[in-house]
């Protein structure tokens, strides 16, 4: 076809020169070579990545891990503190509750004895005894 002969006969073809940048001609086997090599250079490069970013993601894995351990503690701690808050809101209320039982039975305590009249009394009469035993000892 093409003015060549079939088979293992001569060609009338030849290489068309390729120039590099030192004035010779590329050829099949070093462009195979080089293209092997570039494979294998990203090849390798890919693997690398691939291997650096498992590492990324097991240490990922790890901290999420880690973090998940954390929030549990953290909630559990948070249970036990909100306990102890229950308790001493219990606590509160029943030492409010008897403060206000404490106050009352005082009110009706000073009704009973004559009301604020007789306290001021009993208060102006304890400072005369005081001062006189005051100018007693000087």
């Amino acid at each position: 076809m093409f003015g060549g002969s079939r088979g293992g006969g001569g060609s009338n073809y030849s290489q068309l020169p390729l120039n590099d940048k030192n004035g010779g001609y590329y050829s099949d086997s070093s462009d195979e070579s080089d293209e092997d090599d570039f494979i294998q250079r990203q090849v390798h490069s890919q693997r690398q990545q691939m291997k650096e970013q498992d590492e990324g993601l097991e240490m990922l894995g790890q901290s999420a891990l880690r973090l998940g351990e954390l929030s549990m503690n953290i909630s559990e701690e948070l249970g036990e503190q909100n306990k102890i808050l229950d308790n001493m809101e219990n606590d509160l209320d029943r030492a409010s509750t008897n403060l206000d039982i404490v106050t009352e039975k005082t009110k009706e305590l000073i009704k009973k004895s004559g009301g604020k009249k007789n306290f001021l009394i009993i208060l102006g009469l304890s400072m005369v005894v005081i001062i006189l035993f005051l100018i007693l000892v000087s």
